[in-house]
């Protein structure tokens, strides 16, 4: 495969060095970005990301566990780098982070999932709402592999979301965890006469790591709070 051309490099640290870490650190250097990775035991409490240790990095990007996150976020955003969130289960602090950001002069991109497909899946879903506005009732299921920490998945909460506020109603999730499933989101509406599905299933992690590299290009030189979902058409 051919190498991507590219815009100037942009210097990235990626905390993480699970999975979809290790993943996103393949595609920046792919795509000809300057990489350093640390993981869980590189950044005890944020110790890592101190501002002179942060010094020549334009985007932070975060793949870590939502017990790190917040200590993250805040250590990147008090030493002014820009920043770009995988991680999911700290949204209740979503509005804190919102005016930290803001108040900082910052850039801030964040999202349940990055990957193009997942994002073209939410605006399907949000139009399949209407199925609950004509007898039709739902629930939204979701299988990831055995390890992942966080159940409901950051994307599921998402789609649950879209649909209560495309519909007023909200859809019971449940969550499967086995073996080496990437991530399958389904959502099935059902009538006395027929059952409608809409399914997203992920081959592979690398198009979640390609949207969070391309979101941190997008971002780099950028302030203010971002969500995926609002920007990635721009892409």
């Amino acid at each position: 495969m051919a190498r991507s051309s590219q815009r100037k490099p942009v210097k990235l640290l990626i905390l993480g060095r699970g999975k979809t870490g290790a993943l996103v650190a393949e595609v920046a250097q792919w795509r000809k970005h300057e990489v350093r990775v640390l993981g869980a035991a590189d950044n005890r409490r944020g110790e890592a990301l101190l501002p002179d240790r942060l010094r020549d990095i334009d985007v932070v990007i975060d793949f870590t566990t939502p017990r790190a996150v917040l200590e993250n976020i805040e250590a990147c955003v008090r030493a002014g780098k820009n920043m770009v969130v995988g991680t999911t289960g700290w949204y209740e602090e979503l509005e804190k982070i919102r005016e930290m950001v803001l108040e900082s002069g910052t850039g801030f991109l964040y999202a349940a999932n990055f990957s193009l497909g997942v994002n073209l899946f939410f605006e399907i879903a949000r139009v399949s709402a209407e199925a609950l506005r004509h007898q039709y009732h739902g629930q939204i299921f979701e299988r990831h592999y055995a390890q992942k920490k966080d159940a409901p998945s950051g994307t599921a909460l998402a789609i649950q979301k879209i649909i209560r506020d495309a519909s007023g109603q909200g859809l019971e999730i449940i969550s499967f965890r086995e073996g080496e499933v990437v991530g399958m989101h389904e959502v099935v509406f059902e009538s006395h006469n027929d059952t409608i599905y809409v399914c997203h299933d992920a081959n592979s992690r690398r198009a979640f790591a390609e949207g969070a590299v391309r979101a941190a290009e997008w971002l780099a030189g950028k302030k203010g709070f971002f969500d995926f979902r609002d920007i990635w058409r721009e892409l």
